[in-house]
């Protein structure tokens, strides 16, 4: 029966028909979509729609990110807001300080340049801090240490974890910091010349020459710390160690790496560099 007749019959007009479309029947068609949302926003609560679109479709699903954006503000789902960052860098000190000569280099692959930071962790009698050992490159963590210190026995545990992992063969890699006494301090300093590791330091009061790792500290406290109540040390220790190592290196994605995690990236880099050499090696 076509459109004409059944108005005919109902005594109603065609453009009054089309004006007044039935109301939907059925279970609303974004249910799944909506609960696949509010489990990632659960595991990554910072993520915003450019992430989120990534890991949906990471999981499988087909997904405009238009559609994601106005499922999160209808859902409250859109990030909060970030608490301010607290620096704690310690430069008022005699020892040598270096030049900022990570700024000249232009990264084409891992372990040319390492970023380090210290921060610290709030629990509930006591500050706790944490250092830290980044692959530029990647954004992996590849060194870090979680202590009641502030002296460089905490960055030199970091130190020793990124260096036993890594192995670094490469005569150019280059370890940036800023001038804060536990990286100036000679033991510090001699672990890296001893590994033959040239040694970068920012420019005084100058955060921004050294963003990436400014960038992870933010990301760890508003994703894992100001999320969690440590109440002792070793509490800590395994929450920020379980974040570190199967959050943020193994799942956690990022844009500057195409949305792909920084251990994943790291894979698909060597198997990109091995295929590459195993060409140069055919016989013409």
């Amino acid at each position: 029966m076509t459109v004409e007749r059944m108005c005919t019959l109902a005594g109603v007009s065609r453009s009054g028909f089309y004006r007044f479309p039935p109301d939907p029947v059925g279970p609303d068609r974004n249910m799944k979509l909506r609960d696949a949302l509010q489990r990632i926003a659960l595991e990554f609560p910072s993520y915003g729609w450019p992430r989120m679109t990534a890991e949906l479709r990471r999981r499988g699903w087909v997904v405009n990110h238009k559609r994601v954006y106005r499922l999160m503000r209808q859902d409250n789902l859109l990030c909060l807001r970030r608490r301010k960052f607290v620096v704690t860098t310690d430069s008022g000190h005699g020892l040598p300080v270096y030049p900022h000569v990570a700024r000249t280099l232009t990264l084409t692959g891992l372990d040319q340049l390492w970023v380090a930071d210290i921060t610290y962790i709030r629990l509930e009698m006591e500050f706790v801090y944490l250092a830290v050992i980044l692959d530029a490159f990647s954004r992996r963590v590849i060194g870090w240490a979680l202590d009641r210190t502030l002296e460089a026995a905490l960055t030199l545990q970091a130190l020793h974890m990124a260096l036993a992992r890594r192995r670094p063969r490469s005569a150019g890699l280059v370890h940036h910091s800023d001038r804060g006494v536990q990286y100036a301090s000679a033991d510090y300093t001699q672990l890296l010349k001893d590994h033959g590791i040239r040694i970068s330091m920012s420019r005084k009061a100058n955060p921004w020459d050294n963003a990436a790792c400014e960038s992870f500290m933010k990301t760890l406290k508003y994703e894992e710390v100001y999320r969690s109540e440590y109440r002792h040390l070793a509490e800590a220790q395994a929450g920020v160690g379980m974040f570190l190592e199967k959050v943020y290196n193994q799942k956690r994605l990022h844009s500057a790496l195409g949305y792909l995690p920084p251990a994943e990236f790291e894979r698909g880099l060597r198997a990109q560099n091995h295929k590459e050499a195993a060409a140069r090696q055919l016989p013409l």
